[in-house]
């Protein structure tokens, strides 16, 4: 049986939402929420949450989840994961984010499993995009995938396009942030010491991978849920989650 951790980065200071991870949805920290769902599919001594803060890491302690305490300097969440596990004697590493309170932990079962069948590959969740989903969305990263689920590029314009076809109601895939990495492919993303080019101009992590040549396998998962990426994302998420419980 492979030995695996899964990793949720927090970072306190987010430029568009400071202190995002400690917000509160339905009287609960955002963190705890994603934390909880990991419970659905793992054990509570398999997850770890990597934080560059102390107020996050108390709030965690508290509710009896291990935190990794990592530098404020990274420049991605997947740095960050890198820090967290790279003395663990661990196979392989999957990472949820942090503000995905609503995330199904089907779909971590499903990402555990696609990263033992795939040891080779980085594996990453996708989605169709919902109809209430603006394709034209900066925050909603597209997918375009080959016939093997190998990523071929991921960009927040609406692709793939069509010279031919205006029509915008096809089937666009979108990602869905839970990613399966090994040791020795997150070292690599790690040491390559900055935000490649592509991650750069499109700011999607997954992409450093995809420039240095380590292959990403795309993973359909469920994918209807509502991450929060500004405060006015919160009262939606409230919505829903009422409506599921």
């Amino acid at each position: 049986m492979k030995k695996f951790k899964v990793v949720i980065p927090a970072r306190y200071k987010s430029s568009r939402f400071p202190g995002k991870p400690l917000t509160k949805i339905l009287g609960k920290e955002m963190i705890l929420h994603v934390a909880e769902r990991a419970l659905g599919a793992v054990e509570r001594s398999q997850i770890i949450i990597a934080t560059d803060s102390m107020k996050i890491a108390d709030v965690v302690r508290d509710n009896g989840f291990e935190i990794k305490l990592t530098s404020v300097q990274h420049p991605t969440g997947t740095d960050r994961v890198w820090e967290a596990i790279k003395d663990d004697n661990i196979d392989f590493v999957v990472n949820i984010q942090g503000d995905e309170p609503m995330f199904h932990p089907e779909d971590l079962v499903q990402i555990i499993k696609a990263k033992m069948d795939f040891p080779g590959h980085v594996v990453n969740g996708m989605a169709d995009l919902m109809s209430d989903e603006n394709v034209l969305n900066f925050n909603i990263p597209k997918v375009v995938h080959d016939e093997s689920s190998n990523l071929l590029y991921m960009s927040r314009q609406p692709i793939p396009g069509s010279k031919v076809n205006e029509d915008l109601s096809i089937p666009f895939k979108k990602q869905v942030c839970l990613y399966g990495f090994n040791k020795e492919h997150l070292e690599a993303y790690a040491n390559f010491g900055r935000k490649s080019n592509l991650e750069q101009f499109e700011d999607i992590e997954i992409l450093r991978f995809f420039e240095v040549g380590i292959p990403v396998k795309m993973i359909a998962l469920m994918g209807n849920t509502k991450a929060v990426d500004n405060p006015e994302d919160v009262p939606a998420v409230e919505e829903l989650m009422r409506a599921a419980y």
